[in-house]
């Protein structure tokens, strides 16, 4: 088998950052309607102010992140090295493909453009 590398697709970072936006949006108006504020709305400009400022801040740094796939390992950042005969289970999570080990480590692939054929490839590696 040939190696394989895994990288950021742009647009489902920014699709992941929109549903967080979303989800900030919505609990910062529900803690300040919990809270008796009569200004409510002001958490939804909160929560999108704070996921947009954080998906700029790690745009370069996420997108630039790589995996490869080889003959008998997952290599990853941080110098990730994961031997193919110690993947317990893959799976997908939205746009993110999760790579959990026999001892119970997990890994996050982050913003696959197609989470599902990155998970089938690295499968039917291990296999």
């Amino acid at each position: 088998m040939a190696m394989t590398t895994f990288t950021p697709d742009r647009r489902a970072y920014i699709r992941s950052h929109a549903w967080m936006a979303a989800l900030a949006m919505a609990a910062g108006m529900a803690i300040l309607w919990a809270m008796g504020n009569p200004h409510v709305w002001t958490g939804a400009i909160g929560g999108l102010a704070a996921i947009i400022l954080r998906g700029w801040y790690l745009m370069s740094e996420d997108l630039a992140v790589t995996w490869t796939l080889s003959d008998t390992g997952l290599t990853g950042p941080a110098e990730r090295n994961i031997p193919l005969t110690q993947i317990k289970r893959v799976r997908t999570m939205g746009s993110y493909v999760q790579v959990v080990t026999k001892s119970g480590d997990k890994h996050l692939i982050k913003y696959q453009a197609e989470p599902a054929a990155t998970s089938r490839i690295i499968e039917s590696a291990r296999r």
